[in-house]
């Protein structure tokens, strides 16, 4: 199975979070692997470099080269522009429809902890590695 990480779990595991590394392992031991979507690299980029974390910079650009950064082509864009015009309703922003796209097209399974903007989004697959 392959996992699309959104920022907030890159977060945890930038932080340390022992729940979220625990997780980690358990899913790359039963031979998952991880991927990093477009957007959450940008998002993630964007606010390392605003509060100038050049330490958690490096470890973040490890992370990317070991997973992979995935690739929006104009399939998705044209998913993540629908999703928005059905789910917008239930406040679904621009990013996290382009995450949702994403992962749907790519049929990943999104790990967050931000299951609320995504759980009304049909088809997407969520996990949240921040509980035990």
């Amino acid at each position: 199975m392959t996992y699309a990480l959104d920022s907030n779990i890159i977060s945890f595991m930038l932080k340390g979070n022992t729940t979220v590394r625990t997780r980690f392992c358990k899913a790359m031991d039963a031979g998952g692997s991880c991927i990093i979507p477009p957007v959450v690299y940008y998002e993630v980029k964007r606010g390392l470099l605003a509060v100038n974390a050049t330490a958690k910079a490096r470890d973040f650009e490890q992370l990317s080269e070991d997973f992979g950064i995935g690739e929006m082509d104009i399939k998705k864009w044209d998913k993540a522009a629908h999703l928005y015009a059905e789910y917008r309703k239930h406040n679904v922003g621009d990013a996290d429809t382009f995450i949702a796209a994403y992962c749907i097209d790519e049929g990943f399974t999104l790990v967050t902890n931000n299951v609320k903007h995504f759980k009304h989004i049909d088809g997407l697959k969520i996990e949240d590695w921040s509980e035990e």
